[in-house]
């Protein structure tokens, strides 16, 4: 098949690549971008080792990354328009694979937390970029399918990331985590350059006016929010003067971005799409699924090992069949959206997801591996029917102009919810482990025949072993204090859970605020 013709239009050109070519063209950076997102936890402690930080200083290595991240998102098509998509990817594309390369061989924590900075604005683009150009390509009776594709290679990064991370940073070196990027960095260069076209629309006549106040803005208020939640647990929230300070400049500088953007006549990002009921509507359910979607999935592996005992690599092989069931459901799920109705699948997906929290909220310390996998397969069963319908439905009401610009939002909200969910159950974690440990400990009383039994058989086991009795006897109440503090961990994890299932049903009557896609009609459009 012709790559292209004589015909300087663009759109034509286009139109004569393959649109499976265009596919692993645009994959590859999402894939390359996602998966850069959590390689690095697992390898924290080996850098921070290895360039001599402390605990504090070697997480903005993560912070950073998701601050520089959160900022380019919502811009990504304003930037795309003012370069050209396809020279903007490719640009995004080559400072991503050079800063990864500079971030394996950072010899220091400062400059690695520069090149973390330079390598999350790069990648911030690569995401919505990338989904734009997939929406375009295929007819409107397939994106469904386009998304469902998306789908997988965006559920193939936390699957794989964390497992590669591991693995590369126990038999090579944390810096690998980083150069494994440039192979991949170079081929997608190389795709992109043959086989992506810019659009008629996205040339420009004349120059576009900058808009330098929501550059600013935009950057001060979602950079101070990410450091928020990012570092809010942490130090006590609003206990703390330096996040009271980075809160009230969070809402300074969003509350000023919204009055800059809604008067400028080019503004970086178009807040006129919120007109438009059913993408607000879509972007509100999106930033609810981050919030379960990432939130359950910090829990689940943090509850794994700091209650029953399991290694990273064992948690990792809990949550693994959760992610294949997500891969195996999407195709089918992109299947249907070309028969049925989006927002009915969606229903389906949120009742599941809620079903998969309830049914976590019923863990027990005696629970067996197989007790956690198979709630995790239904939440992946569940988060494949969320997420392909979702998208489809919610961008299938936006012009082609404006692709670009509903992507990055939708994508930003996803980010942000997620943000909030893990800065939500890790404040959650920590205050209900303290209530019910509160409540527990009231009953040991010298009073409470049930204790004065368990302490004397754990003294008696510890004497026979040849421990003197006055040791066997703080032992005993030492071990039975660990009880308590596991049995209030596990309330405290059941009642999150519990909480996290809510969260996916109150969005469902948002549902009727979408707008019913019509089978391979063309999308609508909001101009």
């Amino acid at each position: 098949m012709k790559l292209h013709d004589n015909n300087n239009n663009s759109g034509k050109k286009t139109a004569t690549v393959n649109k499976w070519l265009i596919t692993v063209t645009v994959m590859l950076p999402t894939i390359m971008e996602i998966v850069d997102t959590s390689v690095a936890n697992v390898a924290l402690p080996h850098m921070q080792g290895s360039l001599n930080a402390g605990t504090d200083e070697i997480t903005w290595v993560l912070t950073s990354y998701l601050v520089a991240n959160a900022v380019v998102l919502p811009m990504t098509g304003w930037l795309a328009r003012l370069f050209g998509r396809k020279r903007f990817l490719i640009t995004c594309v080559i400072i991503f694979t050079i800063s990864s390369f500079l971030c394996g061989a950072a010899p220091n924590l400062e400059t690695l937390i520069l090149f973390r900075i330079i390598q999350g604005a790069a990648g911030g683009a690569l995401i919505p970029s990338s989904q734009a150009i997939l929406m375009e390509t295929f007819p409107p009776h397939q994106q469904g399918m386009a998304m469902a594709i998306f789908g997988i290679g965006a559920m193939f990064g936390p699957i794989v990331g964390p497992a590669l991370g591991g693995w590369i940073t126990d038999n090579l070196s944390w810096r690998w985590i980083f150069y494994i990027n440039i192979p991949i960095g170079i081929v997608a260069v190389v795709m992109a350059a043959l086989f992506l076209f810019d659009p008629e629309y996205l040339k420009h006549k004349g120059k576009i006016a900058i808009d330098y106040g929501g550059l600013v803005l935009l950057t001060v208020g979602l950079g101070a929010l990410q450091i928020v939640l990012d570092k809010g647990q942490q130090d006590d929230w609003f206990n703390s003067p330096f996040i009271v300070t980075c809160s009230v400049i969070t809402v300074l500088a969003l509350l000023l971005l919204v009055r800059v953007e809604l008067r400028h006549e080019h503004p970086i990002i178009n807040l006129r799409l919120f007109k438009n009921v059913a993408f607000s509507a879509g972007n509100t359910m999106m930033f609810f699924v981050g919030f379960c979607l990432y939130s359950s999935i910090m829990l689940i592996p943090l509850f794994l090992q700091t209650l029953m005992g399991y290694n990273a690599t064992m948690a990792g092989m809990v949550l693994a069949p959760g992610g294949l069931a997500t891969l195996l459901t999407m195709p089918v799920v992109g299947a249907m959206l070309s028969k049925y109705d989006g927002r009915k699948i969606v229903l389906a997906g949120l009742v599941i997801g809620a079903s998969s929290m309830f049914i976590m909220q019923g863990f027990t310390l005696e629970a067996s591996y197989w007790d956690f996998v198979w709630p995790r397969i239904v939440l992946g069963v569940g988060l494949a029917m969320i997420f392909v319908p979702l998208t489809t439905v919610t961008l299938s009401t936006i012009s082609r102009e404006e692709m670009g610009n509903a992507t990055g939002m939708f994508n930003l909200l996803r980010n942000i919810g997620g943000s909030v969910g893990i800065a939500i159950a890790a404040t959650l974690l920590a205050r209900y482990s303290q209530f019910y440990q509160n409540v527990l400990v009231s009953h040991i009383t010298p009073l409470n025949q049930a204790f004065r039994m368990k302490q004397g058989i754990i003294k008696a086991g510890l004497v026979a072993k040849g421990m003197n009795p006055f040791t066997a006897d703080s032992a005993s109440l030492s071990a039975i204090y660990g009880m308590v503090r596991r049995e209030a961990g596990i309330l405290s994890y059941n009642r999150i859970f519990f909480i996290v299932g809510l969260a996916f049903l109150v969005i469902i009557p948002l549902l009727l605020l979408l707008k019913k896609q019509k089978i391979g009609a063309p999308s609508a459009g909001v101009h």
